[in-house]
């Protein structure tokens, strides 16, 4: 019996609680291989897990073809965007020159830069210079070599403002004129034509009383005739160009006189339009610039 006042006698106790825990030898022993539901445990475990990650691998791959979607979609749409904006940008800047270039071209008709005018002004004065010397080729030839008609056709029809210094055709056509008239006749004839009189005159008093070749005669006359007819043309066009620029001055100052402050007007419009312009221009490239480099910065970020 224990007794509490003499604390040397000990009673001594078997423990009966057996531990549950598994150990390392045990988990191995054959009895846990043996056993049938712990086999069924076991494969149950296995063939969860298993159709689980099976699930996770199929959920991770829609959602890594749903973010490739996404990514290719909003890539287009950026590619999209930049490209509607650099076309608008582009057909703004082109209107931008156009409408500087109409307002260039609207400016020198309206007088502001005479270049044109007196330009136009001095055409029509060439034309009236050649107009004079074909004037002039008509009538040498008749009066030099007798000739009023080449081929048939009166000479004003022959000749005009863009062959009267064709030296080498026409003196050609009044080659062909002479051997037609005059080949098949004489001296001795009774009235020959006035061209064969003039030939025959030139061709005898040429290089000191020598005879000199009817085609070298007429090239000859006609070189001359084409020479006093350009030098005639060229006096023509000068006096008109001294004309045409004393009338353009005299009107340019009578408007300008006139219409001053229009003018300055209008230049100062132009100046402020042209200014409004190179802004709007400057504008839309730098945001152009600006947008590309947000659209690189972002397609680096998507990649990424």
């Amino acid at each position: 019996v224990y007794n509490k006042n003499k604390p040397y006698i000990t009673i001594h106790h078997t423990s009966t609680t057996k531990s549950r825990v598994l150990s390392k030898c045990d988990i191995r022993s054959s009895i846990y291989d043996n056993d049938t539901n712990i086999k069924s445990v076991k494969e149950n475990f296995d063939r969860q897990t298993a159709q689980r990650l099976r699930e996770y691998d199929e959920r991770m791959k829609v959602k890594r073809q749903k973010r490739k979607a996404k990514h290719d979609k909003n890539i287009k749409e950026i590619i999209l965007k930049d490209k509607m904006e650099k076309s608008l940008a582009e057909k703004i800047e082109t209107g931008c020159l156009k409408c500087g270039c109409g307002l260039g071209g609207v400016a020198a008709s309206v007088g502001l830069f005479g270049g044109l005018g007196t330009y136009g002004w001095k055409s029509v004065a060439m034309v009236e210079a050649a107009a004079k010397g074909v004037t002039k080729v008509i009538e040498l030839v008749n009066s030099e070599l007798g000739v009023l008609t080449l081929g048939s056709q009166p000479l004003e029809t022959v000749l005009n403002v863009i062959n009267y210094t064709d030296v080498s055709n026409i003196s050609h056509l009044i080659y062909s004129e002479y051997k037609t008239a005059c080949i098949s006749i004489s001296s001795a004839t009774v009235h020959p034509e006035p061209i064969c009189i003039s030939v025959w005159e030139k061709s005898l008093a040429g290089l000191g009383g020598k005879f000199v070749p009817e085609r070298d005669v007429i090239e000859t006359t006609v070189r001359t005739i084409v020479l006093n007819a350009e030098n005639t043309s060229g006096e023509a066009l000068k006096g008109a160009t001294e004309g045409v620029i004393k009338t353009s001055t005299a009107a340019i100052e009578s408007t300008y006189a006139s219409c001053q402050i229009a003018i300055i007007a209008s230049v100062v419009a132009l100046l402020i339009i042209a200014l409004v312009m190179i802004i709007i221009y400057l504008v839309l490239r730098y945001r152009r610039k600006k947008k590309m480099n947000k659209k690189g910065q972002y397609t680096k970020l998507l990649n990424e």
